[in-house]
């Protein structure tokens, strides 16, 4: 089984990601309060530092996770893997435009723009008290491009040289992501809300954050209804009780925030579906890695929430690349807490112009949701395998 769903310890305490996120932006607003401006001037110089850091590896974590995740798929053959990996993106797919259409008529009642992009930028007296250009080796589309050529080129020729040194540089950015990207976030994330607060709108964004949380949810629950629905007409069986039978997977998933940790209950729920446990065992593994609806749902809708707030303007056209590219690029999600927005962060800077300032809150606010969208993903896995089971029977 792939690697990329490891669950990565990389606190002292093992608190997870989300109670350090939760405690940044509490620290950042009481901070943004009190700060004298030459202290809070720090926190912008190293926010300024980092999100050129960010900017430099984007292209490098694109690279290094999808040309190996794309290989690792090559190795299995059969219309199985066809139809299941097919079956997969769709869903991804759907789940995309199913939250761009809920939020883009739900947004306009429950959130209000801001009207420019600045309202995230910091005020004039918090500027870096230095800055340091890092240029990345290449843009985003380049090394989305060069990582298609590569997975594809690996997994049609096995060339074990450049195997052997893509999945090494996979572990090399593995360490990057867990060891510096995301331990430091919680300081780039204070740093916002120290900006945000300082510059007075703090209490917008919190706003929108608690209704996006709320909508999020009932999106996520609407698409397993979705999904075992369509499962329930190549089996006959009623969808509820499918989606009732899977809950242990859900429930253990909200847990653990990982979906690698919810393969084997995840596997026993499935043959408790009926699926035969040949077929779990493939489709299980598969879809923990492949099958993202949940995170499409919440990086979707966050992106135009945030997009909503800073008044910019994205088309329906412009909006369906996005998606579709976005469900190819979290595939490679590696195996640390928010792997997911990691690996989509390329994708919302080079489509949706997102800035450094725009990033910082999209990872706060998908970190926010993390158990959600991963329960949503290993649940639906569930209806995945049902379908594939019937499409392929035993043969006598």
């Amino acid at each position: 089984m792939s690697i990329l769903k490891r669950k990565v310890h990389i606190f002292p305490v093992k608190w997870g990601l989300l109670p350090y996120i939760i405690t940044a932006i509490v620290l950042g607003i009481a901070c943004g309060m009190i700060f004298p401006v030459w202290l809070a001037r720090i926190f912008i110089t190293f926010n300024d530092l980092f999100g050129q850091f960010l900017g430099f590896a984007v292209p490098l974590i694109i690279l290094g996770l999808i040309a190996p995740g794309i290989s690792e798929l090559g190795r299995e053959a059969g219309k199985m893997l066809l139809a299941t990996v097919v079956l997969a993106y769709g869903f991804t797919l759907f789940a995309g435009f199913f939250a761009y259409g809920s939020a883009t008529l739900i947004y306009p009642h429950i959130l209000h723009p801001v009207g420019s992009l600045a309202v995230f930028e910091a005020p004039q007296e918090l500027a870096a008290y230095f800055t340091l250009k890092i240029a990345p080796m290449f843009d985003v589309i380049t090394a989305l491009a060069l990582a298609f050529v590569l997975g594809l080129g690996m997994a049609f020729t096995d060339s074990p040289t450049l195997k052997k040194v893509m999945f090494e540089f996979r572990e090399i950015i593995h360490k990057v992501i867990s060891k510096v990207i995301i331990p430091l976030l919680p300081i780039y994330i204070f740093g916002i809300f120290m900006g945000m607060t300082i510059s007075g709108q703090v209490v917008a964004v919190l706003e929108v954050f608690a209704k996006i949380i709320v909508l999020l949810f009932i999106l996520t629950v609407v698409m397993l209804l979705i999904q075992f629905l369509i499962a329930s007409t190549f089996v006959k069986k009623n969808p509820l009780k499918m989606l009732r039978t899977m809950l242990p997977a859900y429930f253990t998933a909200l847990g653990t925030s990982s979906s690698a940790a919810t393969i084997p209950v995840t596997y026993k729920q499935v043959q408790k579906l009926g699926v035969r446990e040949g077929v779990a065992g493939f489709t299980v593994p598969l879809c923990a890695n492949i099958h993202m609806s949940g995170s499409t749902i919440k990086i979707t809708a966050c992106a135009l929430a945030i997009l909503l707030m800073t008044g910019a303007q994205v088309d329906f056209l412009q909006f369906a690349g996005f998606i579709c590219m976005l469900g190819i690029s979290i595939v490679a999600g590696p195996g640390v807490p928010g792997g997911a927005i990691m690996a989509a962060l390329g994708v919302l800077q080079k489509m949706l112009g997102f800035n450094e300032q725009m990033l910082g809150l999209m990872i706060a606010l998908y970190i926010a949701m993390d158990s959600f969208g991963t329960a949503c993903n290993v649940t639906g896995d569930g209806a995945i395998a049902v379908i594939i089971d019937k499409l392929y029977p035993e043969k006598k």
